[in-house]
Parts: structure tokens; C-alpha cells; sequence
């Protein structure tokens, strides 16, 4: 006999004959651990909570309107400029105190309530989220020191926040989220 069959006669064993689930993967490593950035699937999961991910929609609608805004305003008034550094310090005091987060209170305390926008709780983790709202304030701020010497790459470096933003907006895939967890996968974050 082969290694590989020991091994698979050594798994049926400890499994009592039973079919694995999915041939060709061992059943300890699960689907979730098709690839080397991949977290095993046997590994506890991290602490959920409920987030309301229209919440997270209005303030990605916030980011890119405020971009856009600051874009076209540029061509007619150079001081329309100045909301990208504003949209920084926004994001930056949102992601670190989420009650000064202000597309988002907007929503809570405007949007939801009137019921202009429906609630979207979903099982999910805030600090992905967070992550990714920090390093979008990064870039601005990246952006608001790259006006001043070239109002055209400054301009690009906020568009390209912007540009994040409207994806996770339109399609769902967060960026910033993939970065924080594979981060998290090397140990450099929280996410594990």
C-alpha cells in the first residue's frame, strides 16, 4: 500500500468508514482551506455581531459623492479642494470614535428613522470595516498633502478611495475588508 492510501485508511478508521464529505479534501482542513492565505476551517470563529450594513452603504455613498463633488467643484473653485481633507479627518475620527462617524450617524439619526432607508442587519464584524474606513482616511490624507504640489495626483489618490468605495457600494466587496484579513493571516491585526 501507498502512504496515500495508509493515510486514507487511517482517516476512514478514526471516522468510522464514513464517505468524506468532499473527496480529495482531507476533512479536517474543511473547503475553506483551499489555499495558502486561507484560514483552516477548524479554527474557532472570531466573535460576530449584528451590523446594520445599510449604515456602512450610506457612508460609502458620503465618500464617494463627497469626491465627486470635490472633483467637479475643483474645476469651477479650487477651494472645493479642501473637502478631501475634510472627508480625512471625517473618516479618520469615525474609525476610531464610530459616534463621530458622521455618514453614518446621518443615517441613524436621519435616513432610518424617516425610513427613507431600510434597515440591513447582517451577522458580521466591525473591525474589518473599521480597518478599511482607516486606511480609505489614510489615502485621503495621502491625497490632502499631495494637493497642495500637484493638485492632479492628489485628486487621483482621492478618486481612487472613491473608486473603493463605489465597488463595495455597488457590488459588495469590501477592499480594505481583504486587506484587514490578510493581515490578520500574518499576524499584523487583530483579525485571526
Amino acid at each position: 500500500m501507498t502512504k496515500d492510501t495508509d493515510r486514507r485508511t487511517a482517516r476512514q478508521e478514526r471516522l468510522g468508514d464514513q464517505e468524506t464529505p468532499h473527496p480529495g479534501i482531507p476533512p479536517e482542513r474543511g473547503l475553506d482551506d483551499q489555499g495558502r492565505d486561507r484560514a483552516v476551517a477548524s479554527a474557532p470563529a472570531p466573535p460576530s455581531s449584528v451590523i446594520d450594513h445599510a449604515a456602512l452603504k450610506v457612508n460609502q455613498t458620503g465618500i464617494v459623492v463627497t469626491v465627486l463633488v470635490a472633483l467637479a467643484g475643483s474645476v469651477l473653485w479650487r477651494w472645493f479642494l479642501v473637502l478631501i481633507p475634510a472627508l480625512a479627518v471625517v473618516l479618520l475620527l469615525g474609525t476610531f470614535v464610530p459616534r463621530l462617524a458622521v455618514f453614518k450617524q446621518f443615517y441613524f439619526v436621519v435616513l432610518k428613522p424617516t425610513g427613507l432607508v431600510r434597515p440591513r442587519p447582517v451577522e458580521d464584524r466591525p473591525e474589518p470595516h473599521n480597518f478599511a474606513q482607516g486606511l480609505g482616511a489614510l489615502f485621503l490624507v495621502v491625497a490632502s498633502l499631495l494637493l497642495p504640489v500637484s493638485p492632479s495626483l492628489g485628486l487621483a489618490v482621492a478618486l481612487l478611495v472613491a473608486l473603493l468605495a463605489f465597488v463595495n457600494l455597488a457590488f459588495g466587496h469590501c477592499v480594505g475588508c481583504q486587506i484587514y484579513y490578510v493581515l490578520g493571516r500574518r499576524g499584523l491585526v487583530g483579525a485571526r
